[in-house]
Protein backbone atom coordinates (compact mmCIF):
# COMPACT_ATOMS: atom_id res chain seq x y z
CA UNK A 1 0.00 0.00 0.00
CA UNK A 2 1.23 3.31 -0.79
CA UNK A 3 2.26 5.76 2.15
CA UNK A 4 0.92 8.67 -0.08
CA UNK A 5 -1.54 10.58 0.85
CA UNK A 6 -5.16 10.16 -1.09
CA UNK A 7 -4.49 14.01 -2.38
CA UNK A 8 -0.96 13.07 -3.58
CA UNK A 9 -2.12 9.92 -5.15
CA UNK A 10 -4.73 12.21 -6.80
CA UNK A 11 -2.03 14.69 -7.99
CA UNK A 12 -2.06 17.58 -5.62
CA UNK A 13 -0.09 18.26 -2.82
CA UNK A 14 0.40 16.08 0.28
CA UNK A 15 -1.56 19.13 2.15
CA UNK A 16 -4.62 20.35 -0.47
CA UNK A 17 -8.01 20.57 0.97
CA UNK A 18 -10.22 19.05 -1.59
CA UNK A 19 -13.64 18.94 -1.48
CA UNK A 20 -16.95 16.38 -2.55
CA UNK A 21 -20.30 18.46 -2.79
CA UNK A 22 -22.66 15.75 -3.55
CA UNK A 23 -26.10 15.96 -3.82
CA UNK A 24 -28.54 13.18 -2.78
CA UNK A 25 -32.02 11.46 -3.56
CA UNK A 26 -31.37 12.05 -7.49
CA UNK A 27 -34.48 10.61 -9.25
CA UNK A 28 -36.66 10.73 -5.80
CA UNK A 29 -38.75 13.57 -7.35
CA UNK A 30 -39.10 15.73 -10.11
CA UNK A 31 -38.75 18.68 -7.71
CA UNK A 32 -35.32 17.05 -6.81
CA UNK A 33 -34.39 16.10 -10.81
CA UNK A 34 -34.31 19.74 -11.89
CA UNK A 35 -32.65 21.10 -8.69
CA UNK A 36 -30.00 18.60 -8.45
CA UNK A 37 -29.08 18.86 -12.29
CA UNK A 38 -29.60 22.82 -11.47
CA UNK A 39 -26.52 22.75 -8.74
CA UNK A 40 -24.49 20.69 -10.38
CA UNK A 41 -24.29 22.75 -14.11
CA UNK A 42 -24.86 26.40 -12.55
CA UNK A 43 -23.88 25.47 -8.66
CA UNK A 44 -21.31 24.00 -6.63
CA UNK A 45 -22.54 20.97 -6.55
CA UNK A 46 -19.22 17.97 -7.95
CA UNK A 47 -21.66 15.25 -7.50
CA UNK A 48 -24.79 13.49 -7.10
CA UNK A 49 -26.49 10.27 -6.59
CA UNK A 50 -29.59 8.68 -8.66
CA UNK A 51 -32.27 6.28 -6.50
CA UNK A 52 -32.93 4.11 -8.99
CA UNK A 53 -36.02 2.42 -8.08
CA UNK A 54 -37.88 5.72 -7.10
CA UNK A 55 -40.71 6.91 -9.92
CA UNK A 56 -38.94 10.24 -10.89
CA UNK A 57 -35.58 7.90 -11.72
CA UNK A 58 -36.23 7.43 -15.29
CA UNK A 59 -36.58 11.59 -15.78
CA UNK A 60 -33.50 11.83 -13.99
CA UNK A 61 -32.27 9.50 -16.86
CA UNK A 62 -33.91 11.48 -19.76
CA UNK A 63 -32.01 14.62 -18.17
CA UNK A 64 -28.60 13.31 -17.54
CA UNK A 65 -25.91 15.22 -19.98
CA UNK A 66 -22.78 13.16 -18.71
CA UNK A 67 -22.66 14.38 -14.87
CA UNK A 68 -20.27 12.77 -12.20
CA UNK A 69 -23.37 10.92 -10.75
CA UNK A 70 -23.42 7.71 -8.71
CA UNK A 71 -25.80 4.69 -7.51
CA UNK A 72 -27.79 5.84 -4.44
CA UNK A 73 -28.47 2.07 -3.35
CA UNK A 74 -31.70 2.49 -2.16
CA UNK A 75 -33.17 -0.69 0.41
CA UNK A 76 -35.78 1.96 2.32
CA UNK A 77 -38.27 4.00 1.61
CA UNK A 78 -38.88 6.32 4.51
CA UNK A 79 -42.44 8.10 3.73
CA UNK A 80 -45.59 8.03 4.63
CA UNK A 81 -47.45 8.78 1.52
CA UNK A 82 -44.89 8.32 -1.08
CA UNK A 83 -43.36 4.99 -1.68
CA UNK A 84 -41.22 2.59 -3.74
CA UNK A 85 -39.99 -0.51 -3.80
CA UNK A 86 -37.33 -3.17 -5.07
CA UNK A 87 -36.99 -3.38 -8.64
CA UNK A 88 -36.29 -6.95 -8.30
CA UNK A 89 -39.65 -7.68 -6.87
CA UNK A 90 -37.57 -9.51 -3.53
CA UNK A 91 -40.16 -10.67 -0.74
CA UNK A 92 -37.71 -9.87 2.17
CA UNK A 93 -37.22 -6.04 0.85
CA UNK A 94 -40.78 -5.56 0.93
CA UNK A 95 -42.93 -4.66 4.13
CA UNK A 96 -46.54 -5.02 4.25
CA UNK A 97 -48.18 -2.25 1.82
CA UNK A 98 -45.54 -3.33 -0.76
CA UNK A 99 -42.35 -0.82 -0.22
CA UNK A 100 -39.25 -0.99 0.89
CA UNK A 101 -39.40 -1.15 4.67
CA UNK A 102 -38.90 2.44 6.09
CA UNK A 103 -36.71 2.09 8.75
CA UNK A 104 -32.87 0.86 8.44
CA UNK A 105 -33.44 -1.53 11.08
CA UNK A 106 -36.83 -3.40 9.81
CA UNK A 107 -34.59 -3.95 5.85
CA UNK A 108 -31.81 -5.23 8.86
CA UNK A 109 -33.99 -7.92 10.62
CA UNK A 110 -35.66 -9.35 7.69
CA UNK A 111 -33.51 -8.60 4.14
CA UNK A 112 -31.97 -11.43 3.29
CA UNK A 113 -28.58 -10.63 2.11
CA UNK A 114 -28.35 -12.76 -0.98
CA UNK A 115 -31.63 -10.69 -1.85
CA UNK A 116 -29.96 -7.38 -1.19
CA UNK A 117 -26.65 -8.47 -3.66
CA UNK A 118 -29.10 -8.99 -6.20
CA UNK A 119 -31.31 -5.82 -5.53
CA UNK A 120 -28.04 -3.16 -5.37
CA UNK A 121 -26.43 -4.80 -8.29
CA UNK A 122 -29.94 -4.86 -10.65
CA UNK A 123 -29.96 -0.55 -9.54
CA UNK A 124 -26.53 -0.21 -10.54
CA UNK A 125 -26.57 -2.25 -13.63
CA UNK A 126 -30.39 -0.93 -14.33
CA UNK A 127 -28.40 2.79 -14.58
CA UNK A 128 -25.75 2.07 -17.01
CA UNK A 129 -28.38 0.68 -19.33
CA UNK A 130 -30.39 3.58 -18.97
CA UNK A 131 -26.67 5.47 -19.77
CA UNK A 132 -25.00 6.95 -16.94
CA UNK A 133 -21.73 6.98 -16.29
CA UNK A 134 -20.97 5.78 -12.67
CA UNK A 135 -18.74 7.59 -10.53
CA UNK A 136 -19.36 5.67 -7.42
CA UNK A 137 -21.77 4.24 -4.93
CA UNK A 138 -23.29 5.20 -1.78
CA UNK A 139 -26.07 3.75 0.73
CA UNK A 140 -29.72 5.35 0.97
CA UNK A 141 -29.75 6.13 4.80
CA UNK A 142 -26.53 3.90 5.86
CA UNK A 143 -28.02 0.81 5.59
CA UNK A 144 -25.52 -0.93 3.88
CA UNK A 145 -22.70 0.90 5.53
CA UNK A 146 -23.65 0.79 9.29
CA UNK A 147 -24.16 -3.47 9.36
CA UNK A 148 -21.18 -5.97 8.51
CA UNK A 149 -22.97 -8.24 6.57
CA UNK A 150 -24.68 -5.28 4.67
CA UNK A 151 -21.68 -3.92 4.22
CA UNK A 152 -19.85 -7.00 2.99
CA UNK A 153 -22.60 -6.35 -0.08
CA UNK A 154 -21.43 -2.97 -0.39
CA UNK A 155 -17.59 -3.69 -0.67
CA UNK A 156 -18.51 -6.68 -2.78
CA UNK A 157 -20.38 -4.39 -5.54
CA UNK A 158 -17.48 -1.50 -5.51
CA UNK A 159 -14.92 -4.20 -6.47
CA UNK A 160 -16.87 -6.05 -8.91
CA UNK A 161 -18.03 -2.73 -10.67
CA UNK A 162 -14.81 -0.79 -9.92
CA UNK A 163 -16.17 2.06 -8.40
CA UNK A 164 -15.14 4.31 -4.81
CA UNK A 165 -17.60 4.37 -1.93
CA UNK A 166 -19.07 6.37 0.17
CA UNK A 167 -17.52 5.81 3.43
CA UNK A 168 -18.16 6.60 7.37
CA UNK A 169 -15.64 8.42 9.49
CA UNK A 170 -13.03 6.43 11.07
CA UNK A 171 -14.15 7.64 14.19
CA UNK A 172 -17.43 5.69 13.94
CA UNK A 173 -15.79 2.71 13.52
CA UNK A 174 -16.10 1.78 17.30
CA UNK A 175 -19.80 2.35 17.55
CA UNK A 176 -20.40 0.72 14.49
CA UNK A 177 -18.32 -2.48 15.20
CA UNK A 178 -16.02 -3.38 12.24
CA UNK A 179 -13.34 -1.54 10.44
CA UNK A 180 -15.04 -0.83 7.96
CA UNK A 181 -11.81 1.84 6.36
CA UNK A 182 -9.17 -1.14 6.25
CA UNK A 183 -11.68 -3.30 5.08
CA UNK A 184 -12.48 -1.16 1.79
CA UNK A 185 -8.71 -0.34 1.63
CA UNK A 186 -7.42 -3.80 1.85
CA UNK A 187 -9.94 -3.85 -1.17
CA UNK A 188 -8.03 -1.69 -2.78
CA UNK A 189 -11.48 0.52 -2.95
CA UNK A 190 -11.16 4.40 -3.03
CA UNK A 191 -12.94 6.57 -0.19
CA UNK A 192 -12.45 10.13 0.57
CA UNK A 193 -10.79 10.90 3.92
CA UNK A 194 -13.51 12.41 5.67
CA UNK A 195 -17.39 12.68 5.59
CA UNK A 196 -19.94 15.08 7.16
CA UNK A 197 -22.99 14.21 8.79
CA UNK A 198 -25.22 16.49 7.95
CA UNK A 199 -29.69 16.51 8.07
CA UNK A 200 -31.80 17.69 5.39
CA UNK A 201 -31.02 21.10 5.67
CA UNK A 202 -27.40 21.15 5.91
CA UNK A 203 -26.14 24.61 6.04
CA UNK A 204 -24.90 25.29 8.98
CA UNK A 205 -23.19 21.87 9.46
CA UNK A 206 -20.92 22.44 6.06
CA UNK A 207 -20.08 25.91 7.12
CA UNK A 208 -18.82 24.21 9.90
CA UNK A 209 -17.08 21.85 8.67
CA UNK A 210 -15.35 24.14 5.93
CA UNK A 211 -13.93 26.40 8.53
CA UNK A 212 -12.61 23.60 10.01
CA UNK A 213 -11.64 21.64 7.16
CA UNK A 214 -8.68 19.31 7.59
CA UNK A 215 -6.25 18.26 4.80
CA UNK A 216 -7.23 15.83 2.45
CA UNK A 217 -10.69 14.91 0.43
CA UNK A 218 -13.90 15.39 2.37
CA UNK A 219 -17.06 14.87 1.12
CA UNK A 220 -20.46 16.80 2.36
CA UNK A 221 -23.84 16.55 0.84
CA UNK A 222 -27.04 17.92 0.34
CA UNK A 223 -30.68 17.09 -0.57
CA UNK A 224 -31.75 19.98 -3.17
CA UNK A 225 -35.29 20.43 -4.67
CA UNK A 226 -37.05 22.93 -6.06
CA UNK A 227 -40.20 24.25 -4.32
CA UNK A 228 -44.06 22.29 -5.88
CA UNK A 229 -47.02 21.01 -4.60
CA UNK A 230 -45.32 17.40 -5.38
CA UNK A 231 -42.65 18.14 -2.97
CA UNK A 232 -44.53 19.22 -0.51
CA UNK A 233 -47.00 17.04 -0.62
CA UNK A 234 -44.45 14.26 -0.70
CA UNK A 235 -42.08 14.72 1.77
CA UNK A 236 -42.35 16.25 5.06
CA UNK A 237 -39.11 18.23 4.85
CA UNK A 238 -39.63 20.16 1.70
CA UNK A 239 -38.63 23.27 3.09
CA UNK A 240 -35.25 22.33 3.91
CA UNK A 241 -34.58 20.37 0.97
CA UNK A 242 -35.84 24.31 -1.29
CA UNK A 243 -33.16 25.52 1.11
CA UNK A 244 -30.67 23.17 0.13
CA UNK A 245 -30.89 23.93 -3.00
CA UNK A 246 -30.65 27.68 -2.90
CA UNK A 247 -27.15 26.91 -1.01
CA UNK A 248 -25.38 24.93 -3.57
CA UNK A 249 -26.98 26.64 -6.25
CA UNK A 250 -27.65 30.25 -6.21
CA UNK A 251 -26.16 31.39 -2.29
CA UNK A 252 -22.50 33.38 -3.06
CA UNK A 253 -21.61 32.34 0.20
CA UNK A 254 -20.84 28.53 -0.59
CA UNK A 255 -17.98 29.41 -2.70
CA UNK A 256 -16.80 32.19 -1.04
CA UNK A 257 -16.72 29.34 1.84
CA UNK A 258 -14.55 26.91 -0.19
CA UNK A 259 -12.52 30.40 -1.20
CA UNK A 260 -11.51 31.17 2.20
CA UNK A 261 -10.92 27.46 3.17
CA UNK A 262 -8.54 27.08 0.69
CA UNK A 263 -9.82 24.27 -0.71
CA UNK A 264 -10.78 23.07 -4.36
CA UNK A 265 -13.60 21.17 -5.47
CA UNK A 266 -13.40 17.53 -6.88
CA UNK A 267 -16.08 14.98 -7.81
CA UNK A 268 -15.88 11.46 -7.86
CA UNK A 269 -15.17 10.62 -10.60
CA UNK A 270 -11.46 11.76 -9.78
CA UNK A 271 -11.51 9.18 -7.82
CA UNK A 272 -12.94 6.66 -9.51
CA UNK A 273 -10.25 6.99 -12.14
CA UNK A 274 -7.64 6.45 -9.37
CA UNK A 275 -9.32 3.45 -7.96
CA UNK A 276 -9.41 2.12 -11.73
CA UNK A 277 -5.77 2.86 -12.22
CA UNK A 278 -4.27 1.41 -9.20
CA UNK A 279 -5.86 -1.96 -9.65
CA UNK A 280 -4.03 -4.89 -10.59
CA UNK A 281 -4.78 -5.85 -14.06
Amino acid sequence: MSSATLAERLGYAPDARLVIVNCDDLGSSRSANVAVYDALRNGVATSATLMVPCPWARDAAAMYRGEDVGVHLTLNSEWENYRWGPITRSPSLLDGDGGFPRTVEDTWDHGDIEEVRKECGAQIERAIYWGFDISHLDSHMGTLQLRADFFDAYLDLAVEFRLPLRMAPGSAEKMIGFPYRRLAAEAGVVFPDHFVYTSVGSRRTIEKALLDLQPGVTEVYVHPAVDTDELRSSHPDWASRVEDHAFVATDQSMPELVERAGATLIGYRELRELQRREAPA
